[in-house]
């Protein structure tokens, strides 16, 4: 038809830019991993919400997640209650310094060696000693009480410390970060005069701290809530760790569990203060090992 304007059809709906996009998903994400972690903090504010409680409010539903009573008596009891629960403490930090202290020593040692040594089977020997992690904990529980037996050392902290100073994942990450090292600062070493002792304690391990401080940090975790190891061992109260320690606070007539959620609450600490404080490191030397997913 003459004379008539022909309109163009624009789209009802704009189309979203690259930009845009990418900002919507990354609002969608954030939202999705907030909900995860919120709910992966509910049951460690339930237990501090419980460690105020009574035993006869602990179990209210709806949750009552700030008491209306608080009762600080709950940790008073804690700590110097018929329990002694001091004593579990001073246990669970002697035994994990020591067991920390020995992994960190033995697995940057077997780890220099497997990374920058040259010696015969090296390859097949660093292979079976990874193929050890296969071999489930629980299998090794009967021969090491029956060694330990023998060697008179049931009922002593040194049955709990001497195998935990030694791990396989250990040295794995060790050898994964001194690989990434470059072989010219040992070779300008050699130059200078300096041995194999030089090397690792002067030159490589000073390189190695965020290394040093992811092993410390999952050793620390893995000792300081270790049961089953003290449970077989162990056998006088006054040796017990924290983990052990917590049953104290079950008997014939039931369970105590604001005094559980109390100590439970004592015994994170440590744990918080670590990773708190060593956090940086620890996830550079996540990064530069390998293990992330």
């Amino acid at each position: 038809m003459a004379g008539s304007v022909l309109t163009e059809k624009r789209p009802l709906v704009r189309a979203i830019s690259q930009p845009e996009r990418q900002r919507l998903v990354k609002l969608v994400l954030t939202l999705v991993f907030l909900g995860v972690g919120i709910l992966m903090v509910l049951p460690f504010l339930w237990m501090i919400s419980a460690s105020f409680k009574n035993s006869a409010d602990i179990f209210k539903y709806p949750i009552e997640w700030i008491p209306k009573s608080w009762n600080w008596t709950n940790y008073q009891q804690v700590w110097t209650g018929r329990a002694s629960f001091a004593i579990f403490y001073q246990n669970s930090i002697k035994i994990t310094f020591f067991q920390v202290l020995g992994s960190l020593v033995t697995s940057s040692l077997a780890g220099f060696a497997f990374a920058k040594l040259n010696f015969k089977f090296k390859e097949g020997i660093f292979l079976l000693y990874l193929a050890t992690m296969i071999i489930p904990p629980q299998v090794l529980f009967v021969p090491r009480f029956i060694l330990f037996d023998q060697l008179g050392l049931v009922n002593t902290h040194l049955a709990i410390i001497l195998p935990g100073m030694f791990t396989v994942l250990g040295t794995f990450i060790m050898r994964q970060f001194f690989s990434t090292l470059p072989n010219e600062l040992l070779e300008a070493s050699k130059v200078d005069g300096a041995g194999y002792w030089r090397m690792y304690w002067q030159i490589c391990l000073p390189l190695t701290k965020p290394a040093l401080v992811t092993l410390l940090i999952l050793t620390f975790t893995w000792h300081w809530n270790e049961y089953e190891n003290p449970l077989i061992l162990l056998r006088d109260q006054k040796l017990f760790t924290i983990p052990l320690g917590l049953t104290s606070y079950m008997d014939e007539n039931g369970t105590n569990y604001p005094l559980i959620m109390a100590a439970s609450c004592s015994a994170l600490l440590p744990l918080i203060a670590i990773v708190s404080i060593c956090q940086r490191w620890f996830v550079e030397g996540i990064a530069s090992t390998g293990l992330k997913g």
